[in-house]
């Protein structure tokens, strides 16, 4: 499903309106003592809207059981070599309604059976943030029902919770995505803990941009990940910026290549055309290899070998293969999310709304999106 999905309200899933509901007071979320969270949740149905970037999502969760994963992807980006903010947030204001309506059909579920309406509220795209937010709320305040916020990258984390086999707590966590990249302490499922982060570009964007160097069309990650399969990974060098920590950097990378791109193009102006595999496989190795130095410092650090990834990267074959070696050779318990719930994906905030649900944790109505956010 693309950007130029028609708009349409299906009545069939309890779409309607009433004007009673404007004598609603419209600040206060009243639901704080539900039935179903006093006696541990039983039966609880969770619809979870996901609308942070250029993805609307939504996902229906019954007793910590995803029942429908819905998303509808925006090709208009394409165009344009990245996101574009205005053109996300109308496409999502398009999509939103068709997307809530097929999750909840795929999942065999009414509105009226609706426990709770979960929301990313940060970070992301602030327009984008602030369609799927305005949404959930008026389902909140028409159907009664509480509503949760949820934070877009904890839920990465939590993904891993989604199918079995789950990890015990607790557990690291690679969180590496177009915007972020972290290494997380998760003691619970609402305890978590960033232990290092980037302090420039993250692994995605680095991806990224090292394949728009590479005259690859956007999102050129998946690209590189594609050419990469048929390189030798071993073919050129490029510079690992030596970060002190867990924190990490990638910057430095993006401008080795671009010097080493320009070097070799001057020389031959078809070099990068005779050298993609070798390039990419380059590229990969080097941004894995970065990622993967700084996890084995966290395991040392912490003691715990329960490694985790999440994010938009995570769905990259050659890391998926990495910690899994990596794993091998160093007796850690790996536990990698399926491929669905590595990008955006309403899921995720599905099962973290889940444990919010059981934890009482609901938000009021004048909660706000935000383009950035703390944990």
């Amino acid at each position: 499903m693309g950007a130029n999905i028609p708009y349409f309200c299906s009545m069939n899933n309890g779409f309607s309106y009433d004007n009673n509901l404007i004598a609603h007071d419209v600040l206060k979320s009243p639901f704080r003592a539900c039935p179903e969270v006093i006696s541990g949740g039983g039966g609880a149905t969770i619809l979870a809207i996901e609308s942070s970037c250029d993805e609307t999502s939504a996902s229906v969760c019954v007793d910590g059981k995803i029942l429908s994963n819905y998303t509808a992807n925006q090709t208009v980006h394409e165009l344009y070599g990245g996101v574009v903010p205005e053109l996300a947030s109308r496409a999502h204001m398009q999509n939103i309604v068709p997307v809530v309506d097929t999750a909840l059909s795929s999942a065999n579920c009414q509105l009226s059976s609706v426990s709770a309406i979960a929301f990313t509220q940060a970070p992301g795209l602030i327009g984008s943030l602030l369609v799927g937010a305005q949404f959930a709320k008026s389902l909140s305040l028409a159907l009664e029902k509480p509503l949760i916020a949820v934070h877009h990258m904890q839920a990465h984390v939590l993904a891993n919770l989604i199918d079995d086999p789950k990890p015990e707590f607790p557990f690291l966590c690679l969180t590496v995505s177009g915007g972020h990249t972290q290494i997380v302490l998760a003691k619970s499922p609402l305890e978590l803990k960033v232990l290092g982060e980037t302090i420039d570009d993250a692994a995605g964007e680095a991806f990224d941009k090292s394949a728009k160097l590479l005259g690859l069309p956007y999102p050129g990650g998946p690209l590189v990940d594609k050419y990469a399969r048929e390189g030798n990974p071993k073919a050129f060098k490029f510079a690992e910026p030596q970060i002190p920590g867990l924190d990490f950097s990638f910057s430095g990378l993006k401008t080795s290549v671009l010097y080493f791109l320009q070097k070799e193009t001057i020389k031959d102006a078809s070099f990068i055309q005779k050298n993609l595999n070798g390039l990419c496989a380059s590229i990969q190795y080097t941004i894995i290899n970065i990622l993967l130095k700084k996890l084995k410092q966290a395991v040392l650090q912490t003691g715990i070998t329960r490694v985790c990834i999440a994010g938009g990267v995570s769905a990259n074959s050659g890391l998926r293969k990495a910690l899994k070696e990596t794993g091998e050779k160093y007796e850690w318990e790996i536990f990698i999310p399926a491929f669905e719930y590595c990008t955006d994906n309403a899921a995720m905030i599905a099962i973290t709304a889940w444990y919010k649900y059981l934890a009482g944790d609901f938000a009021e109505l004048t909660e706000s999106p935000s383009a950035r956010a703390q944990w």
